[in-house]
């Protein structure tokens, strides 16, 4: 394993162990709640919606050896999704 990954791995633990320990659904709801305030949210909602697709990309990198290409491929589908809402909200027409 590179070291870099290796480092990330392990930094990341902490932080994995507790969103692990929490229930099931608590994640899943503060993405939720952080993207609908994103949306919503006039001017700074980009912020949280930056902050949900950086979440994302970290939890796309600490999974990628272990995902299929079809799971790569669909977890790509929705980072990049979450990064075009960002953008989007960020810089208006």
């Amino acid at each position: 394993m590179p070291p870099l990954r290796e480092s990330l791995e392990s930094a990341s633990a902490p932080v994995l162990r507790t969103i692990a320990s929490l229930p099931r659904a608590v994640p899943f709801l503060a993405v939720l709640v952080l993207m609908v305030a994103g949306v919503l949210i006039p001017g700074w909602g980009w912020v949280l919606l930056a902050l949900v697709t950086l979440f994302l990309v970290w939890l796309l990198v600490l999974g990628w050896p272990r995902l299929t290409s079809q799971e790569r491929l669909m977890r790509l589908a929705v980072v990049a999704l979450a990064l075009a809402i960002t953008i989007t909200q960020a810089v208006p027409r």
